[in-house]
């Protein structure tokens, strides 16, 4: 066999085994259709900086895909933006190690989330995507002396590496400088989608499932701990008392729940559907299938907890489940928690991960005055926007009812309900509400069960009462959310959606009990 056809076996192997481990991901919709898009724009950006030679954004791109959406999801994206952008440079023998080797910057991207937790600043960004373009080089070439050389000796390695090095060393600073440009900002917007569209609008097929890792993280919040509770309307207590039958008519036999109904059981959604259950009163430790629970699963699959929001929202539904986040499968989650806040006192620059890590922190028992507590009420105070309200992204951006609300949330349970930051927030979502009486995402759009249930939970947590919550003569927002209920208890997204996806309905019965914030002292 020749060294040519050893090396088309490997990487056709290796290109083998990286879309078989994305396909038996079985990524949703939305994840495919971003996956899609980020290996054209990386396409894009090799074609469009053509007349640089080595210069191009794609390994920038690939590496923070891989970075945000994971090791799967960034080898797909590398692969196919090398053999997508071959189309207008011309297909050959080298077109597999291209794919290889920038696939292999998206597994690169998800192995420095999972060492760093995802916490990586700018110009570690900028020298990791470095890195890669030097590796980039380095692989191909090996393609050179694989595919051309004669004697294959490494003097011939060291020679062609040589006559590249120049062009490696291009690719390399370029990448530097798009990363600075642009790498912060593209790996905000990829979390900002992975944490609430791809989960949020997941479809789903029979009966429902699936949600957000924000959404919830909040709505478990308001109940996780709580120790009062203001009684509701007997309408909006029988909505809640049909949600529950909903939500436990969803489990698994393993205890879990999946993102469709019938579908195999996450860590993800399984602490979801604990907040909501316990949002709505019933104990999830006696929510049980085949004599399993759903805190019986976390337990088991607690390896899965990896990234930030993970954390947050495990810390959230082991404590509103009565079990110690300190202490489960050999890790402290709390602890771990602690170690990702940054020097700025945030969790990852993110408001909405900010606000989730303080209200992780009180679930878990931590008092306000705690210095990390104290850091990131700090810093989220000062992302206030002059109307009052939120951007996921900090300061400056557009204000959104779902971040608001965690803010707000976070700021109560922080010990700041009598500032003026959460008065001007609490306002700020009232100002938001639709003639249908439900909430947008933000402020123009439609109303949804997701935001309306968020901004009950805010304004609860402010003291306000979100029955009066009426303006220009709408119905209350929980009279929306029950309007949006099935006969069997669950829960639409909207009045134009059909589906009804678990998180939907476990957020709605947080709202229809409009659980005020939960507060450990």
């Amino acid at each position: 066999m020749t060294w040519q056809l050893a090396s088309f076996g490997l990487l056709a192997v290796a290109l083998g085994v990286g879309f078989t481990w994305y396909e038996r991901a079985r990524p949703s919709a939305k994840v495919l259709a971003l996956v899609a898009t980020l290996a054209a724009l990386a396409a894009l950006g090799r074609v469009a900086f053509a007349p640089l030679p080595s210069v191009k954004p794609t390994t920038d791109i690939v590496l923070l895909a891989g970075y945000v959406l994971g090791g799967a999801p960034g080898f797909v994206v590398g692969a196919v933006a090398a053999l997508a952008s071959n189309v207008f440079f011309g297909q050959g023998p080298f077109t597999p190690w291209q794919m290889a080797a920038w696939g292999g910057v998206g597994v690169f991207g998800a192995l420095l989330a999972r060492i760093f937790g995802g916490g990586l600043g700018r110009w570690a960004l900028a020298a990791a995507c470095a890195l890669a373009g030097l590796a980039y080089g380095a692989f191909m070439d090996l393609h050179l002396w694989v595919m051309y050389a004669g004697a294959h000796s490494m003097t011939e390695y060291l020679v062609i590496a040589g006559r590249g090095l120049p062009f490696n060393i291009a690719h390399a600073a370029g990448n530097v400088v798009f990363c600075l440009a642009f790498g912060p900002l593209l790996v905000r917007a990829l979390r900002r989608y992975r944490d609430r569209l791809d989960i949020t609008w997941k479809p789903l097929p029979p009966a429902p499932a699936t949600g957000p890792a924000t959404a919830i993280v909040v709505a478990a919040l308001l109940v996780a701990l709580s120790a009062v509770a203001i009684a509701p309307p007997q309408a909006h207590a029988s909505a809640a008392s049909r949600g529950i039958t909903y939500l436990a008519g969803a489990q698994n036999a393993d205890g879990g729940f999946g993102g469709d109904r019938g579908r195999p059981s996450s860590q993800v959604y399984t602490s979801w559907a604990v907040l909501g259950l316990k949002a709505a009163g019933r104990d999830p430790n006696r929510v049980r299938r085949g004599g399993r629970s759903p805190v019986d699963y976390m337990v088991r699959r607690i390896g899965e907890v990896r990234t930030t929001g993970d954390v947050q929202r495990t810390i959230l539904a082991l404590s509103a489940a009565g079990r110690s986040p300190r202490a489960v499968g050999g890790r402290d989650l709390v602890r771990e928690l602690v170690r990702k806040r940054r020097a700025n006192g945030s969790f990852e620059g993110l408001v909405n991960q900010t606000s989730f890590a303080i209200l992780a922190l009180r679930a878990a028992g931590r008092s306000p005055r705690d210095a990390t507590i104290r850091a990131a009420t700090t810093w989220l105070l000062a992302q206030r926007n002059d109307d009052g309200g939120f951007h996921f992204a900090g300061r400056g951006g557009r204000s959104g009812i779902d971040d608001t609300a965690a803010a707000l949330q976070a700021l109560v349970a922080a010990g700041k309900r009598s500032s003026v930051t959460v008065s001007r927030a609490a306002s700020f979502l009232t100002r938001q509400q639709n003639p249908d009486g439900g909430m947008p995402l933000t402020p123009g759009q439609g109303s949804n069960a997701q935001s309306t249930a968020w901004a009950i939970q805010g304004v609860v947590a402010a003291g306000r009462n979100p029955t009066g919550l009426r303006r220009g003569g709408a119905r209350s927002p929980l009279a929306y959310l029950a309007s949006l209920q099935s006969s069997g208890g669950a829960v639409r997204y909207s009045r134009s959606s059909a589906q009804t996806p678990v998180w939907v309905t476990a957020q709605a019965l947080t709202g229809l009990a409009r659980t005020p914030f939960p507060l450990r002292r």
